[in-house]
Formats: C-alpha cells, structure tokens, sequence
C-alpha cells in the first residue's frame, strides 16, 4: 500500500496510486531493510563493522510466556511426543481486559 494512501489520500478515479514521494519512501525503506540484521535488528553496516566489535551490550530478559512454552515442549518431549506439527497455544491465566 502506498504510504500517502495509508495516510489517508484517496486515489482519484484514473490517478495513480504510488506518487514519486510514495516511491522514495519504498526505495528508502528497502535500503534500511537490506541493511538489517534479521536477528537482532541492528544495521549491518555498524553492527558488522570491526571497530564496532566491542560497542555494544546484551541484556538477557525473561520472557515467562516463552519459558512456559519450552518446559511444555520438553515435557512432551520427555514423554516420548513427537513434536513434528507442534504449535503451542500460550494464553494468559488472566483476562487482560
């Protein structure tokens, strides 16, 4: 979808859909999505960069939904389940509403 559509333009009848701005606004995000990192989110051209092998730091946290899901896995696991075509159905045990 084109970014000033999204931002509410309305395409007129016979007008095209992708402006030039909308066409930039692709093109530049194209350019920082190749230059990403798909596992951290980092910019490769930084994160990738030597001088930079020391500039940055790792906090582990938590997640409990996710921990949940692992011990259910390994549990099944322990018991012989198979666990090809597994998914795991995390709910919360109180309604958030």
């Amino acid at each position: 979808m084109p970014r000033s559509v999204f931002l509410g333009r309305v395409v007129a009848p016979g007008e095209a859909a992708w402006t030039e701005e909308d066409r930039a606004w692709a093109l530049a995000l194209a350019e920082v999505e190749a230059d990403t990192c798909p596992d951290c989110g980092e910019p490769w051209s930084e994160a990738t960069d030597q001088k930079n092998e020391f500039e940055y730091k790792a906090d582990l946290v938590m997640c409990h939904a996710c921990a949940t899901s692992a011990m259910a896995v390994r549990a099944h696991q322990d018991n012989k389940g198979s666990t090809d075509g597994l998914h795991v159905h995390i709910e919360h045990r109180k309604s958030r509403r």
